[in-house]
């Protein structure tokens, strides 16, 4: 098995490589404070998952196993036989999936807003998801813009589907983030962090965005914990 189409990213810095993976209709862009940073002590590789930002859409499905497998093949391609993971949003759905398969490639896992089934997401943020798709939807047959709106809302509906049983078969260290105010439940959030054995959870504050807007807290808590 191959994989045939060509994920966008970009790199910067040398040493140990710590992949970044953004989240749902983003792209590498979104991490700007985080290549920065980290780059003065690490090799940065911030990808475009599939069909976003200048990555190539392909015809395998549109899903966040997908989208794990396409990060496998990328480090194998890419001769990174292992790396630090740290996803944002989807991109952390991405990511836990990524370690629940593939261990051994990581070294030290760090998930940010991120969600083991759609609800997980407060309800006053799936709602307008929900009727969003349907609209795209709609259009989708004569609006290629349309079906692609429609295809990101989609995912955010229907995935992911990660049991909490699951996530205890983890083993390498574990950060479990989350903004004060964040789109994701905070129960939830905690869930996640208590069924990963000696996770470690912090709450910034701001809401889902932190790695943007709050990027100095954001970005030292990071390196706190890569640096234990």
């Amino acid at each position: 098995m191959t994989m045939n189409i060509s994920l966008h990213y970009e790199e910067r810095g040398e040493g140990f490589p710590i992949i970044l993976l953004h989240g749902n209709g983003g792209s590498c862009e979104y991490f700007s404070h985080q290549i920065e940073y980290f780059s003065k002590d690490y090799k940065v590789i911030a990808l475009d998952t599939r069909g976003h930002g200048k990555s190539d859409r392909g015809i395998a499905p549109f899903t966040i196993r997908q989208f794990a497998e396409d990060l496998y093949f990328f480090m194998n391609v890419h001769k990174i036989k292992k790396a630090h993971i740290l996803g944002f949003s989807d991109g952390g759905n991405i990511a836990l999936c990524f370690a629940l398969k593939y261990s051994y490639m990581v070294e030290k896992l760090i998930i940010n807003g991120a969600d083991l089934v759609p609800s997980g997401v407060k309800c006053r943020i799936q709602i307008p998801i929900k009727i969003g798709y349907k609209v795209a939807k709609m259009f989708s047959s004569r609006n290629t813009m349309a079906m692609l709106k429609a295809e990101m809302l989609k995912l955010m509906i229907d995935e992911p589907y990660i049991s909490s049983d699951e996530l205890k078969k983890l083993s390498m260290p574990v950060l479990v983030m989350a903004g004060t105010k964040d789109l994701i439940k905070s129960k939830h959030t905690r869930l996640i962090a208590d069924s990963i054995p000696g996770a470690q959870l912090i709450f910034i504050k701001g809401n889902h965005f932190i790695a943007q807007k709050n990027c100095k807290e954001f970005n030292y808590a990071v390196e706190e914990f890569l640096r234990k």
